[in-house]
């Protein structure tokens, strides 16, 4: 269990202090997939930055099985830091060493001896899919093998926990899936709890089981991914859920039309079909205004909003059949934040 309680954290700037973090509590199961995500600026680097303790909060403590890490010397936390690893959005790795050799690295720092530390990283690249490259070097393999090579040596030491800051914001959508899945079948496999700060909302979506969304230095919202991404309750919380919900220009006033946001959250049928079916079924025709969807494993994820022309029973009977379907959610809204 990682217990974050009330961290504040201040910088000294040229135009004045910035308080990058307010007060910030979190609570993050052992063996979670934990998502953290918020806008440019809204305080996760520094907040993944105190977790390690490259940065030492001003106030609270952040506490790992117990012990907490505000209260350890320099010399007890570089012991613990082996336990807690970190992958970057710039893979990092040593471009003068090849691959073998930038996993051996942290395990020759820890004192192993250069056959165990040998053993040992062939073993981990072998894990992450690279056991044919381990005399390549960095500047020889793709951003996705690069960052496979960074998880490889993150894994050296046997952490508990792996901070992954911005780990695929550099890759493209398809070699991120696959590094998402290596690190879902590395939490699976190893019961290392994960932690992942991006700004993705894909990110999040895929691979996190909870989710603390971040905003100015605050948290606005907390818990299961599923919870918060179906009634996101935090305005900012909606505004990464429903981006189009930014403006109002989506909602005419005087066009005679009500407005029905629905979410699915994991349906077995895609949302064409479900709005045919209501129009023929109930003869209740929708405007689609918006509409951002996608299938993962033949199941939809995402939101739409619907115009629709009609009285107060229309608008009822359209969201109560809209809701009768598995995973789908279904609300009237008059102001489209």
């Amino acid at each position: 269990m990682i217990d974050i309680k009330n961290i504040s954290k201040k910088f000294n700037t040229a135009e004045g202090t910035v308080e990058a973090l307010k007060n910030v509590s979190i609570s993050i199961p052992e063996g979670d997939i934990f998502g953290i995500i918020g806008m440019s600026g809204a305080g996760k680097s520094t907040l993944v930055r105190c977790i390690n303790m490259l940065e030492r909060p001003d106030a609270g403590s952040i506490e790992i099985d117990g012990v907490n890490l505000c209260e350890l010397s320099e010399s007890k936390l570089r012991s613990v830091r082996r336990d807690i690893t970190m992958i970057f959005q710039g893979f990092n790795l040593l471009m003068q060493r090849n691959c073998l050799k930038n996993v051996c690295f942290p395990l020759e720092l820890a004192g192993k001896s250069k056959s165990e530390a040998k053993k040992r990283a062939l073993e981990l690249l072998d894990t992450v899919g690279l056991g044919d490259k381990a005399k390549a070097y960095p500047a020889q393999l793709s951003g996705g093998q690069q960052q496979r090579v960074a998880i490889a040596r993150a894994l050296a030491t046997n952490p508990k926990v792996l901070l992954c800051d911005e780990a695929t914001s550099a890759l493209d959508p398809t070699t991120t899936n696959s590094i998402l899945e290596l690190i879902r079948s590395i939490n699976e496999k190893l019961g290392i709890t994960v932690i992942i700060i991006t700004h993705q909302m894909s990110v999040v979506e895929s691979i996190c089981k909870h989710v603390a969304i971040l905003d100015n230095g605050e948290v606005a919202e907390q818990g299961e991914v599923t919870e918060v991404f179906s009634h996101p309750k935090s305005l900012a919380a909606r505004k990464l859920v429903f981006p189009e919900g930014s403006t109002d220009s989506l909602i005419v006033g005087g066009s005679g039309e009500r407005f029905v946001r629905v979410i699915f959250n994991g349906a077995g049928a895609t949302g064409s079909p479900l709005i045919a079916r209501m129009a023929v079924e109930k003869g209740i025709e929708a405007n689609i205004a918006y509409a951002s969807t996608k299938s993962i494993g033949g199941k939809a994820y995402g939101s739409m909003l619907l115009g629709i022309s009609g009285d107060d029973a229309d608008v009822n009977t359209a969201v109560e059949y809209l809701t009768q379907t598995p995973d789908v959610l279904a609300e009237e809204v008059t102001v489209h934040v």
